[in-house]
C-alpha cells in the first residue's frame, strides 16, 4: 500500500506540472521512435536481401570485368568479356561443373507501342537465362540460340512492361520500338517480382548480340552469370572458370599478370552486402542512441527543476516521517513514468514513421518484430531511471530543517 501511495504522489506531482512533464517525454518519444524506425528498416532490409539472394540460388556465380589499374590507381574497367567466353563456360567438355552460362548486357531505354511508352531495363542475354533462374514464359516462347546467333530483333516482355504497353490486348507478334529500333514480341514472362536485385517484371529481354550491336553499340559484356551443377560444386566451378578465362584471355599468373575479371559466388556477395548493412546499422543505432541520450538529459533537467521547486514539500514529508529512501523512490518513479509514457508514444510514432517511409519511398521495406517493441520500451525505461537517479538522490539528501525554511 505504501508503494501505491508513493506512486499516486508521483502521478500528482507530474499532473501539477503537466506541460513540463510532456516536454520531458518529448525527447524519449523521439528517441524511441528513432529506435523503432531504425530497427524496422534494418530488419526489413535484411529480410529483403536474404529473399533476393535466395531467388538467385546458392549455385549461381557471377563474373564481372575487373578494375584496371595503372601506377596503383584505378583507370576504369577491363573490357575483355565476350559472348564466346560464356559459350565456352557452358560447354560441359570444358567446364563439367557448370550447368549453364548467361552472357549479359543491360541498360535503361524507352519502350514504345503506338501511343504508349514506358521506361524499362533492356537485358541482352541468351537462351539459358530463363532456365537458370526458373523464370517461366506465360505466353509465347523465350529466346533461342538461333535468335542470338543471327542477331534477331525479337523481344520478350516482362509482365509489367506488357501490361503498360498493351493492357489486356494481345501482345504476341506485335511490334514495339526500343531506342527507335523495331522489335517483334515473341513472348511474355510470368509475374516474378525480383530475381536478385533486378525487378524482372519491369525489364525486357533481347538477344545479347542484338543488344550489343544494334542498341548499345558495345563489343564487350557487362557480366556473365554461371550456374553450377549443384551447390556443392560451386568451388569447383569457380576454379574451372578461372582456368578457362585465363586461358582464353592469355593471362599468365606466374608471369605477374592479374586477372581481368572478378568472380563472386552468392556467399561472397552476401558477405559484402552484409558488411554494408552493418555500417548502416551502426549509423542508424548511433542516431537513435543519441536521441535517447538527449531525451534522458531532458528528463534530468526537468527532474532537477522539480526538486528545486518542491524543496518545501520534501521538507514537510521528511518532517512527518518520510525516510530518504521514500523520497528517492518517489522521484525515481516519476522519472520512470515519464520515460514509460514517452516510450509508449514513441512506439506509436515509430510505427507511423516506418509506415510513412515505406509508402513514400516505395523502395524501403520495413518489418517490426515484437521483440523490437519490448527492446525499445526497456531502453526508454532505463533511460528514464538513469536520468532520474541524480535528481532523486539530490532530493533524498536535502536537510529537512533547511527544506522547511525554503521559500
Amino acid at each position: 500500500m505504501f508503494i501505491v501511495q508513493i506512486f499516486m504522489m508521483a502521478i500528482r506531482g507530474l499532473r501539477a506540472n503537466l506541460l513540463r512533464s510532456l516536454l520531458a517525454t518529448l525527447g524519449v518519444i523521439i528517441g524511441v521512435g528513432a529506435v523503432i524506425s531504425a530497427m524496422s528498416i534494418l530488419e526489413g532490409t535484411q529480410r529483403d536481401i536474404v529473399n533476393r539472394f535466395e531467388s538467385l540460388g546458392s549455385e549461381t556465380i557471377t563474373i564481372y570485368p575487373a578494375t584496371a589499374k595503372s601506377g596503383g590507381r584505378s583507370v576504369g574497367m577491363y573490357q575483355t568479356l565476350v559472348v564466346e567466353d560464356a559459350d565456352a563456360l557452358a560447354d560441359p567438355r570444358i567446364c563439367p561443373s557448370i550447368a549453364a552460362a548467361s552472357a549479359e548486357v543491360s541498360g535503361m531505354a524507352s519502350i514504345k507501342n503506338l501511343g504508349r511508352n514506358t521506361e524499362a531495363t533492356v537485358l541482352g542475354t541468351n537462351s539459358s537465362y530463363a532456365d537458370m533462374y526458373s523464370y517461366r514464359v506465360a505466353e509465347g516462347r523465350f529466346l533461342t540460340r538461333d535468335d542470338v546467333a543471327s542477331e534477331q530483333k525479337v523481344v520478350v516482355l516482362g509482365h509489367k512492361v506488357a501490361e503498360d504497353l498493351f493492357g489486356h490486348a494481345p501482345a504476341l507478334n506485335r511490334t514495339v520500338k526500343i531506342m527507335s529500333v523495331s522489335f517483334r514480341v515473341i513472348g511474355i514472362m510470368e509475374r516474378k517480382g525480383n530475381i536478385g536485385f533486378r525487378n524482372v517484371d519491369s525489364q525486357v529481354m533481347v538477344p545479347v548480340t542484338t543488344a550489343m550491336n544494334r542498341l548499345f553499340g558495345i563489343r564487350f559484356l557487362h557480366a556473365i552469370a554461371v550456374k553450377a551443377v549443384s551447390p556443392s560444386q560451386v568451388e569447383t566451378a569457380m576454379a574451372e572458370i578461372k582456368r578457362e578465362l585465363r586461358r582464353r584471355h592469355n593471362i599468365n599468373i606466374r608471369a605477374g599478370k592479374e586477372d581481368d575479371f572478378m568472380i563472386f559466388s552468392q556467399e561472397e556477395q552476401r558477405r559484402q552486402v552484409s558488411e554494408v548493412t552493418t555500417i548502416f546499422e551502426i549509423v542508424l543505432y548511433s542516431i537513435a542512441g543519441i536521441s535517447l541520450v538527449v531525451g534522458g538529459i531532458g528528463i534530468m533537467n526537468i527532474m532537477l527543476v522539480s526538486v528545486t521547486e518542491r524543496t518545501r514539500e520534501i521538507g514537510v514529508r521528511m518532517a512527518v516521517g518520510a525516510q530518504r529512501w521514500d523520497i528517492l523512490r518517489q522521484f525515481l518513479i516519476e522519472a520512470g513514468i515519464i520515460s514509460l509514457l514517452g516510450g509508449g508514444f514513441g512506439v506509436a510514432v515509430g510505427f507511423m514513421m516506418t509506415d510513412l517511409l515505406e509508402k513514400t519511398t516505395r523502395v524501403i521495406e520495413t518489418y517490426t518484430a515484437p521483440g523490437v517493441i519490448v527492446y525499445a520500451l526497456i531502453m526508454a525505461i532505463l533511460t528514464g531511471l538513469f536520468s532520474g537517479i541524480y535528481p532523486a538522490y539530490k532530493a533524498s539528501r536535502l536537510d529537512p530543517v533547511e527544506a522547511l525554511r525554503y521559500e
